[in-house]
């Protein structure tokens, strides 16, 4: 006999209980379980008015922007309707079956406007490392550093060149990303980084940075800058720049100096690769924060053209003088002074030089100073952090550091293939096609320009 269907009816009464509809395997509930959010109302309590109407629960719209991080859903619309649908999501944003969804819009107008001014995302990415700090997740004792190079939605038709007159001033009063840029000059990873003008400036977001380092077509730009703990690949800073080596390096002390303050973390190692080696970074990290630099030192004086590098000569401590590979002297002052001089330049360099009338004899002349009449050899004054990264070259500590370094690639990978940042706007991120719900990664705090 056929069976025929029946029309649902609509019943005076349920009983029903999500708890009961939600798999004990779930990924949703491995999560809930580490999901803190009691602090968000007070720490936003300062950014919402006392009188009006009740505004949507800020730990409602954090808990849709986790789902959509850990289900992949990038799209604002899109995860309120899956919210709406999804049992399992409204069981973890608190909703119960009857709770109103908040419209794809209360998203864009928080995370722009109180998100960022009460630096809430920030809040949210340094409770994430303490708690992995306590979960056992964090060593503290190696970390890693890197940048990577993100594309500023800014057009280079609305450029202008680096040495025009622009009145920032003027256009500060209209435009949001002209006034952080403005508020950024005098910071290590921004303004402060190089004083090195770039061919163009972007009118529109003139944070971004103007680069070539793809090696093809240039392009505007910015870095976005991790610090990761090496036993576990767990980011425990980030910090965005402009897309220059120095902003790179001031980002990296920037980490290392938070890190410190809000974690107490004190690391006994650094690996990073050759852009951050100058002099002047391994001297920072050496003699100021007591850190091994496992990095490879940044040279620019070796040689191709068969002429002695400065390498070829040998320093002599004791001597404070320079042995050339003809076995001769090259030092600061032949003769004593009665007021002391400062042989320091401007660039922070020492310059030995040799006695003119040995290297004129000298028969290795042509291979040493073929087009001068006495060799200069020249030392920075950081010299001394510059060997010491030099002697932890050649340690089984350092190749294993350099293995390890590796896992920020890892991460970097994740945050464009899988996150899908691959520009960025005056602060805002931008994706293909999709417009982003899932929590920025923890890249830069919410009052940074990028």
């Amino acid at each position: 006999m056929m069976g025929e269907r029946t029309v649902a009816q609509e019943a005076l009464f349920y009983s029903f209980s999500l708890e009961r509809h939600v798999p004990a395997d779930h990924l949703l509930r491995s999560i809930d379980r580490f999901v803190d959010l009691s602090g968000i109302r007070e720490h936003l309590r300062p950014f919402y008015s006392e009188t009006g109407r009740p505004s949507i629960d800020p730990e409602l719209m954090i808990r849709m922007l986790i789902i959509g991080y850990c289900m992949g859903v990038r799209s604002e619309r899109r995860l309120c309707e899956e919210v709406h649908l999804n049992l399992a999501y409204r069981w973890f944003c608190r909703l119960g079956l009857e709770g109103d969804v908040p419209d794809h819009s209360t998203f864009s107008k928080n995370r722009h406007g109180r998100f960022r001014d009460s630096d809430l995302l920030r809040e949210l990415f340094e409770a994430t490392v303490a708690r992995c700090m306590a979960e056992g997740l964090v060593g503290g004792e190696g970390f890693a550093t890197d940048a990577s190079l993100i594309k500023a939605d800014a057009n280079k038709q609305r450029s202008a060149d680096g040495k025009e007159e622009v009145d920032w001033e003027a256009m500060a009063r209209t435009r949001r990303s002209v006034r952080e840029y403005l508020d950024t000059l005098d910071d290590a990873a921004w303004g402060a980084a190089s004083e090195v003008k770039p061919k163009f400036v972007s009118k529109s977001d003139p944070a971004a940075q103007w680069t070539g380092a793809h090696k093809g077509h240039a392009f505007f730009a910015y870095a976005t800058n991790y610090l990761i703990d090496l036993d576990h690949a767990v980011i425990v800073d980030v910090e965005p720049s402009r897309a220059i080596r120095q902003a790179e390096v001031g980002a990296s002390r920037t980490m290392i100096e938070r890190t410190q303050d809000r974690f107490g973390l004190y690391p006994k190692r650094l690996a990073a690769d050759s852009a951050y080696g100058s002099a002047e970074n391994l001297a920072w990290l050496v003699h100021e924060k007591g850190i091994e630099p496992h990095i490879p030192v940044f040279e620019k004086s070796a040689r191709e053209d068969g002429i002695f590098s400065r390498s070829d000569f040998t320093f002599d401590h004791k001597r404070d003088a320079y042995i050339c590979p003809g076995g001769k002297e090259l030092k600061r002052y032949r003769r004593s002074f009665v007021t002391p001089r400062d042989s320091v330049g401007a660039d922070g360099m020492v310059r030995y030089r040799a006695i003119r009338s040995e290297c004129g004899t000298c028969s290795l002349k042509e291979r040493c100073c073929p087009t001068q009449p006495q060799r200069k050899v020249l030392r920075s004054i950081h010299e001394g952090a510059r060997d010491l990264a030099r002697d932890l070259s050649l340690t089984d500590a350092y190749l294993t550091s350099r293995r390890e370094r590796k896992k920020v690639e890892m991460l970097f990978a994740h945050l464009k293939q899988i996150l899908k940042l691959t520009a960025c706007v005056s602060g805002v991120r931008t994706e293909q096609k999709t417009s982003s719900t899932s929590p920025p990664p923890p890249r830069t705090s919410a009052s940074s320009p990028s």
